[in-house]
């Protein structure tokens, strides 16, 4: 019985020919791939290759299976042999039949297979949850997450809190999290080099304040009023740094200083216990959900705005992020939230990313 490879010898190239000094070029190359292959393991797709093979027992049907040429697919063949060292095909004038390696590595190549599109199947947008950040409980985020799974039920999207979009950036980066809220111009420039923002509304400020505090009784609270007070706007807290840096533009020059920090309260009943102990008023958005004991004012004379984005990182692809930004933009169409109201108090750099001009500050 004649033995044949699975293929015959390619031809030589001009350039690519072993001489007695040693292989050609192309050869050298092809000697260090595999080398480099021999330590990494196969391709998968020259696994898919032989596996295709080894179920046909037959080139042309394996090619036509895998929609590729047969040249391509014998080429596959002929470099996982190569990698491996060994013969995985006897191919006779009549028939194909594996060799004793062919079929030790059969059942290893399936499992290889198997497991590639497990993890593929796990990892497809389609099939896992997008995770939302939304700061904290009660903000506006939660308007917006509830919309985006109406819009897409058969989808999941979960909640998750990090209290400030500063906490919330290196998770977005390496995948923890998919998609946040917060001041987008507040990051640091290297951080945006690499997410995406979409605009979603000028948040009015606020400020919240003990019931018993004397500027409680007023309806709303000009700024000018909170001359000689100690507001605390996260300072100390790593995740906020955003949120500490609008206030200390905010309150620069008119008399108010930033509160030093305090220890970080997680929850509504230890945020009432130490607001209580230390009777500080608090820098806070006029949708701050309600807490006992304690009177939101809005801010006024000028209005601040705090400017809120819809945050991901560049390139994700998922139908809920999808769902989640075109809620965004329905509320906001809907709601007026990116009128920007005249007079109203906005950093320049918070305008430009908002995509509203340079004007300055006032």
């Amino acid at each position: 019985m004649v033995v044949v490879r699975a293929d015959p010898a390619p031809p030589v190239e001009p350039g690519s020919e072993a001489t007695a000094a040693g292989p050609g070029p192309e050869q050298a190359r092809a000697g260090e791939q595999d080398r480099g292959a021999q330590q990494r393991g196969p391709d998968t797709r020259l696994l898919g290759a032989f596996v295709a093979v080894a179920e046909e027992l037959h080139f042309t049907r394996a090619a036509a299976r895998l929609y590729v040429a047969q040249q391509a697919l014998s080429r596959d063949v002929r470099r996982l042999e190569r990698e491996l060292g060994v013969e995985l095909f006897l191919r006779t004038t009549r028939q194909v039949t594996l060799t004793p390696d062919g079929e030790r590595l059969l059942p290893y190549a399936r499992r290889v297979l198997q497991a590639q599109d497990e993890l593929l199947a796990a990892c497809a947008p389609a099939a896992r949850p997008l995770l939302v950040d939304l700061n904290s409980p009660g903000l506006i985020g939660h308007r917006i997450l509830d919309e985006a799974r109406a819009r897409i039920p058969d989808r999941e999207l979960m909640a998750r809190y990090e209290s400030g979009l500063t906490g919330a950036a290196a998770k977005l980066l390496d995948g923890r999290l998919d998609a946040s809220f917060g001041r987008y111009a507040g990051l640091d420039a290297d951080l945006r080099a690499r997410l995406a923002q979409q605009p979603v509304r000028f948040e009015p400020m606020a400020i919240l304040l003990p019931a018993d505090h004397p500027l409680a009784e007023l309806e709303h609270v000009p700024l000018g009023a909170l001359a000689g007070e100690r507001v605390y706007a996260g300072a100390g807290n790593p995740g906020t740094r955003e949120w500490t840096d609008l206030a200390q533009r905010l309150f620069a020059g008119r008399g108010v200083a930033v509160a030093p920090p305090v220890p970080l309260a997680i929850g509504v009943d230890e945020f009432r216990r130490v607001m209580a102990k230390n009777r500080m008023p608090v820098l806070a958005v006029r949708d701050f959900p309600a807490i006992p004991d304690t009177i939101l004012r809005p801010l006024v004379d000028p209005v601040p705005l705090s400017p809120l984005s819809l945050v991901w990182r560049h390139g994700l692809k998922h139908p809920a992020l999808d769902a989640l930004r075109a809620a965004a933009t329905a509320l906001a169409n809907a709601e007026g939230w990116l009128f920007l109201p005249q007079g109203a108090w906005l950093p320049p750099e918070d305008r430009l990313a908002m995509g509203c001009g340079s004007s300055d500050a006032r």
